[in-house]
């Protein structure tokens, strides 16, 4: 199948495309705010490199949260907007599996980790590429504990499992549990398995692809995802408009 993903879940934008004879093409960029303005040119741009048209596309992809929430709405408005007007099917994939996805192999605990501002992050723990927990939307002593309660007692090799933190918000939430931690015991214990993922590229548009043509999303061609054009993104918590008229 001919496939494109659209990544807007944060400031690194990225869009990517599969086609039927095993091709790839990814574009990435930190846009900032200006994913509505670059997505349909770099889907023309790819599609060109791929000597395809728009219209050759048989599904399209998106992150499905959390994230930023204007990203996400963007995300979502772009992907089923092409999806529509092609009339080819749209499906979300979940940020959080798509960011851990390129540590699949990792010996330990990996934890994307996306920051939600106001103080929080967004975040999951995995082993082996398996999510082992919910997506958390908490405050750095939260996650801390949380992710304690995770670990194994011991790995193969005989040593303590490990958390290793990476994304976009990684090292930020990194610092600052090791603030907490030199004044909570219980953090400070927790923080002796962690440890931060430096220059670990999260995944992106191309691992939406990935995870897509490995769970066969769309392996009927289509017809049992045209529910997801009424989806919209998990946002995990409520927006700014919403909590201002609670």
């Amino acid at each position: 199948m001919n496939l494109v993903a659209i990544d807007t879940a944060t400031e690194k934008f990225s869009v990517a495309l599969a086609t039927t004879l095993g091709g790839r093409w990814l574009f990435e960029a930190d846009a900032g705010t200006r994913h509505s303005e670059l997505v349909m040119e770099c889907v023309d741009i790819l599609a060109r490199k791929a000597a395809i048209s728009p219209g050759d596309l048989n599904g399209v992809l998106c992150m499905g949260g959390p994230g930023s929430f204007t990203g996400l709405r963007i995300g979502f408005s772009l992907a089923k907007g092409l999806a529509l007007s092609l009339g080819i099917p749209f499906a979300p994939i979940p940020t959080l599996d798509c960011l851990a996805r390129p540590l699949s192999a990792w010996p330990g605990v990996v934890v994307p980790v996306i920051d939600a501002k106001k103080r929080a992050f967004f975040c999951a723990p995995y082993r082996a590429g398996k999510r082992i927990g919910p997506d958390m939307d908490a405050p750095p002593g939260e996650i801390a504990l949380a992710l304690a309660g995770r670990l194994s007692p011991r790995t193969e090799t005989g040593d303590p499992e490990r958390i290793l933190l990476f994304g976009p918000g990684a090292e930020k939430l990194y610092r600052e549990l090791g603030l907490l931690a030199d004044e909570d015991p219980g953090i400070a214990g927790a923080m002796a398995a962690v440890r931060h993922g430096k220059g670990v590229r999260p995944g992106n548009a191309e691992a939406l692809l990935e995870i897509a043509l490995e769970t066969g999303v769309f392996a009927d061609g289509g017809s049992g995802n045209r529910d997801s054009l009424f989806a919209g993104p998990e946002y995990i918590r409520k927006s700014d408009a919403e909590l201002n008229l609670s």
